[in-house]
């Protein structure tokens, strides 16, 4: 437990106040985010363009080239031709491998924009 607490204190995701060991706030975004952040740096190295990271409340538009399984769950690539992002994938997308799309990431929302479809709120 020693070397757990010790790793997690390490890592800036606890803190030790006196015997008691305290995890940070918003514990499983910061993992989330950089997982998040690793997986776009491996694929970055892999295919050669740049990741573009997605604000909240920002539209992103692009191929949607493949899925990406994390362990913080399933992402979407969206390829722009000049560099990707990674959105929250859902299974209304699949069908549109290869294809053109639009995305819009609001909290826990995703708004999707596909061919005819305006808005897509899953």
């Amino acid at each position: 437990m020693q070397r757990r607490a010790d790793f997690l204190e390490e890592q800036g995701l606890a803190q030790r106040r006196g015997q008691r060991v305290i995890l940070v706030r918003n514990l499983l975004g910061t993992l989330r985010d950089r997982e998040l952040t690793q997986a776009a740096k491996d694929i970055a190295a892999d295919i050669g363009l740049e990741h573009r990271p997605v604000a909240d409340g920002q539209r992103v538009a692009g191929i949607y080239r493949r899925s990406v399984m994390l362990a913080s769950g399933r992402y979407a690539m969206l390829d722009d031709g000049m560099g990707f992002s990674l959105v929250p994938w859902k299974p209304v997308i699949e069908k549109k491998l290869g294809q053109q799309i639009a995305v819009t990431v609001r909290g826990g929302s995703v708004s999707w924009e596909m061919g005819r479809q305006r808005s897509l709120v899953v």
